[in-house]
């Protein structure tokens, strides 16, 4: 069986002084050296067991101070399911009032954006094609807890009263609800999750650590003639949000 790498194994023993009470939420770790010293192994392999640690949501660094044993968070529970996308409103309010929470956004669109080549493909358009881009950072009882990037053919609304997302008559009601309003079906979603680091761009808007683990969903939307009519990049912090499944069976 290969050795465990020297920065898992010391890991594993800052994880065990946690569960143990050894350091409770808020107290400040011994300094990189002190630890290296005492695991036998050197500060940058200390620095990777914290980085780990810190993505996990167990630990949390602060710049010019230290390293810090994270406060315990009660996790907001994201739900994805093609059944909540028919109600008529938000699913992301919905998720957030099931909460006790103040479910909202803030968003930036900008029409006739060129399509970047994967964009392109996920949208089945060619590259450099106008699209309908939002950026959202959505927010519970205030705090951002999820970032998302959509991306719109602009030939398919253009002229309509559903070209931008968050405007007009049919603004904040979900890309379901806003095509149906100018005549298209759509019928299903695709979607596919992974786990990835926090970019420093992510870190920031969210406020969590650079390189704390994230899910990446990449997401589209098809109507009823098996056209994609909308694709985004989700980006969802791991140490704030649980991601649950929803199936339907039955049908």
């Amino acid at each position: 069986m290969p050795e465990q790498p020297p920065y898992l194994r010391v890991a594993d023993v800052l994880r065990q002084r946690i569960a143990e009470h050894v350091w409770t939420a808020g107290d400040r770790l011994p300094s990189r050296a002190q630890l290296a010293e005492e695991c036998g192994v050197g500060e940058n392999v200390v620095r990777r067991a914290q980085e780990l640690l810190i993505s996990q949501g167990l630990l949390e660094g602060r710049a010019g101070s230290g390293t810090y044993v994270a406060e315990a968070r009660r996790r907001v529970r994201v739900v994805r399911s093609s059944a909540r996308e028919q109600l008529g409103g938000s699913p992301f309010r919905a998720d957030m009032q099931a909460l006790g929470k103040q479910g909202d956004w803030e968003s930036r669109t900008e029409a006739k954006v060129p399509a970047p080549a994967e964009i392109a493909a996920r949208l089945g358009i060619a590259e450099g094609d106008l699209c309908v881009r939002t950026v959202y950072e959505f927010l519970a009882d205030g705090r951002p807890v999820q970032l998302s990037t959509s991306w719109e053919p602009y030939e398919l609304t253009s002229g309509t009263l559903v070209v931008l997302p968050e405007g007009g008559p049919h603004a904040g009601v979900g890309v379901v609800n806003r095509m149906a309003a100018i005549g298209i079906t759509v019928t299903h979603a695709v979607e596919q999750p992974e786990p990835r680091q926090a970019s420093a761009e992510d870190a920031s808007l969210l406020g969590i650590q650079k390189a704390a683990l994230v899910t990446h969903i990449r997401r589209t939307y098809y109507s009823d003639q098996g056209r994609p009519v909308e694709t985004a990049d989700i980006v969802i912090p791991a140490a704030l949000c649980e991601i649950v499944y929803e199936i339907p069976v039955g049908r």
